[in-house]
C-alpha cells in the first residue's frame, strides 16, 4: 500500500463556519438532487440531523439500521423535509457488530442499484457518512470473540464501506465521513491487543476505537484518490445523545458533563450543530481536491498543540493520522474481516 503523501495538511482552511454553525446552514445553497447517501445511525441525534441536512437538499438517503421499525417510527415523527423538492429517506436492517448483517446490506444496496438500472450498471453511492457508534459499553464480545467497541465502530464500518466500494467507485467525487471524536487521544491502536484480551477499560477501548475510525479515513483517501474517492475524519463535538446511554449519571456529573439538576453543560452541542462537520464534509465545495485530513467545528482540524490546555478537547494527535499505522491498521481488519476491496 503506498504512502498517503497527498494527504491534506492538517491547517485551517478558512470555511467560514464554526463551532456553532449548524447542518442546515453548512449545506445552505448545495443542491442534492440526484445523489445518494447512506446514514450509518441516521435516526438518533446527530445522525438525524445529518439525516435532515442531506434530505432537505435533495438527496435519496438511506438510513441502515439494527432496528429498523424502531427507526422508521423515528423517522417517521421528525419531519424530516418530503415532497419534490427533498430526497427520500429509507431504512434497512445492518447491525454493524455482525459481519453477516453487514454483507447482507452491501448485497442488497447494490443489487437494488442493478435492478432499478436500465443498463444494467453499477448503483452509484454520492456519501457515505459512517456516523453509527457505541461508547464507553460493559465488556462485550462480538464475532470471533471482537471487543464490542472496536468490532462496532470500526470493522461494521470498515467491512460496509469496502463491499460498498463498487457504488463509491461509480459515483462522480464520492465522499466517505468517519466518526471519530476527541476520544482518539485516549488510545492509539493496541496492535498487540486490539481486543483487550489482557484487561478491558471502557474508554481506553472507546479512544482505540476512535482512533481507528480516523486512521481509517486517512488510509482509504490514500487508496480511493485515484477512483475519485476522498474521504475524511469527523470530531463532531460533544452532543448529549443516545450515545450517552452506558454512562451512569454519576459519572457525567463528576466528568463535569451535568450539574445536580440535570443541566448540560454549555460546552455540549446541539445535534444540529453536531451534525454540521459531517455535513460540511460530505458536501462542501471548499474541500475539493482534499482528503485524508481530520475535521472539527466546520473546518480542518489543526493539529493538537502538545501541552496546551486545550490539548485534551481540540486538534487531532499524531497518532490518529500516522500514515504507518493507517496502512497497517488496514492491513490488520482486512485479515480480520476477510473482507479488502483493495486486495
Amino acid at each position: 500500500m503506498g504512502a498517503n503523501i497527498n494527504a491534506t495538511p492538517q491547517h485551517k482552511i478558512g470555511s467560514g463556519f464554526g463551532r456553532d454553525s449548524t447542518a442546515a446552514e453548512v449545506i445552505a445553497g448545495i443542491d442534492l438532487h440526484g445523489k445518494t447517501a447512506i446514514v450509518t445511525g441516521g435516526y438518533s441525534g446527530l445522525g438525524l440531523e445529518t439525516v435532515r441536512a442531506l434530505a432537505s437538499a435533495g438527496a435519496a438517503v438511506t438510513v441502515p439500521a439494527r432496528r429498523p421499525e424502531h427507526a422508521r417510527e423515528v423517522l417517521a415523527k421528525a419531519a424530516i423535509p418530503s415532497g419534490t423538492d427533498a430526497g427520500q429517506v429509507s431504512v434497512a436492517a445492518l447491525d454493524l457488530a455482525e459481519q453477516s448483517s453487514v454483507k447482507d446490506f452491501a448485497a442488497m444496496f447494490l443489487a437494488a442499484g442493478q435492478a432499478a438500472g436500465a443498463d444494467g450498471g453499477v448503483r452509484s453511492l454520492d456519501i457515505l457518512i459512517n456516523n453509527a457508534a457505541i461508547m464507553a459499553s460493559p465488556e462485550r464480545r462480538v464475532g470471533p470473540g471482537w471487543e464490542s467497541q472496536f468490532a462496532t465502530n470500526h470493522l461494521g464500518h470498515f467491512a460496509l464501506t469496502n463491499l460498498l466500494w463498487p457504488a463509491l467507485a461509480a459515483a462522480p467525487g464520492a465522499r466517505v465521513v468517519s466518526l471519530s471524536s476527541t476520544g482518539h487521544k485516549l488510545s492509539p491502536i493496541r496492535f498487540d491487543d486490539v481486543n483487550f484480551e489482557s484487561g478491558y477499560d471502557k474508554w481506553r477501548a472507546y479512544g482505540q476505537a476512535k482512533t481507528a475510525n480516523s486512521l481509517f479515513a486517512v488510509q482509504l483517501d490514500s487508496l480511493g484518490r485515484d477512483s475519485g474517492v476522498r474521504a475524511f475524519a469527523v470530531h463532531p463535538g460533544g452532543i448529549m445523545t443516545e450515545l450517552q446511554r452506558h454512562l451512569p449519571r454519576e459519572e457525567m456529573i463528576a466528568s463535569g458533563w451535568l450539574d445536580e439538576s440535570g443541566k448540560v453543560d454549555s460546552r455540549f452541542k446541539t445535534p444540529a450543530q453536531g451534525a454540521a462537520t459531517s455535513v460540511w464534509a460530505a458536501t462542501s465545495p471548499a474541500l475539493a481536491g482534499m482528503g485524508g485530513a481530520y475535521c472539527e467545528d466546520c473546518d480542518i482540524a489543526e493539529s493538537t498543540a502538545t501541552g496546551s490546555p486545550e490539548a485534551r478537547i481540540r486538534g487531532v494527535d499524531a497518532h490518529a493520522v500516522d500514515l504507518a499505522d493507517a496502512a497497517r491498521l488496514w492491513t490488520l481488519s482486512a485479515e480480520l474481516t476477510g473482507i479488502n476491496a483493495f486486495g
